[in-house]
């Protein structure tokens, strides 16, 4: 089964958003203190750099060419992450509420892929689209608890 180009681009879409997810994380780990925060942030960059390479081997799978680095909104997001750290009185509660703009962000681009009723996804597309959207979900519940606990 071929993907159609729309179907290819949403994918390679949602993998720029990996990459851009994964530096975010790493990112917010070097700028917090908390162990048990810095913990969840280090393995959340983990989880995306592995959901970067299963939805690399998903695309490539079916045909078509992953992309292979992050976008200029990213890299913007993560200048203002950095920026606001040296104005922010509490760094942990804003790297926590720029992580979940992120996950917002991306948890919405899995919902219209998945959601998109005029598109039949393979099996196993649309499988680890879901699997990766829940992981998605939980890891923005965890952080909206540490950002309660801290603030």
């Amino acid at each position: 089964m071929k993907y159609t180009e729309k179907i290819s681009n949403k994918l390679n879409d949602l993998l720029i958003l990996t990459y851009d997810a994964k530096r975010g994380y790493n990112l917010a780990a070097e700028k917090v203190e908390n162990p048990a925060i810095k913990k969840f942030l280090k393995d959340k960059a983990n989880q995306r750099y592995n959901f970067g390479h299963e939805l690399k081997s998903e695309i490539i799978e079916y045909g078509k060419l992953p992309e292979d680095s992050g976008s200029i909104k990213g890299d913007f997001h993560r200048a203002w992450m950095n920026f606001i750290t040296t104005i922010s009185p509490n760094e942990t509660e804003r790297m926590l509420e720029e992580v979940e703009r992120g996950e917002e962000k991306i948890l919405k681009s899995y919902n219209d892929i998945l959601d998109n009723k005029e598109w039949i996804l393979p099996s196993s597309t649309s499988d680890l689209l879901f699997k990766q959207r829940e992981a998605i979900r939980s890891a923005l519940e965890t952080s909206k608890m540490y950002e309660e606990i801290v603030s």
